[in-house]
């Protein structure tokens, strides 16, 4: 699903819970997030407002609900990633790399992992 709106932090901190447990009530996304939890009413009002976001749906158990993402992780990551791409580097994947490798000081043998990987991930493709 395709969803061109951005998340708050603590929206994201509730849908990595959600990525993480595929489906869940309200109870078991404050049971895995960490001290201090927020109070049951957040999580509530919060996962409402993910759901007229359309990155969450639910289902109806017993006399509560089961929540459940509607955008996959993945899909989100990249949507956030191009943003921060097209933001801050001019829309240039090799400006955003060049600028990490610098301002983190990476030697050869770490890109060479990385382009490595880079090179799997597209043979299994």
């Amino acid at each position: 699903m395709k969803n061109s709106k951005q998340l708050t932090k603590a929206e994201e901190q509730f849908m990595q819970v959600l990525w993480e447990l595929k489906s869940a009530s309200v109870k078991e996304i404050i049971a895995e997030l960490p001290a201090p939890k927020p109070a049951y009413n957040t999580v509530s009002t919060i996962i409402r407002i993910l759901e007229t976001k359309n990155f969450v749906g639910h289902t109806a158990k017993g006399r509560g609900y089961v929540y459940h993402p509607l955008v996959e992780k993945e899909s989100y990551s990249n949507q956030s990633l191009h943003k921060l791409v097209d933001g801050y580097f001019d829309g240039s994947f090799k400006s955003m790399v060049s600028f990490f490798v610098k301002k983190n000081n990476m030697d050869m043998s770490e890109l060479d992992d990385i382009l490595r990987m880079i090179g799997d991930e597209k043979k299994v493709e």
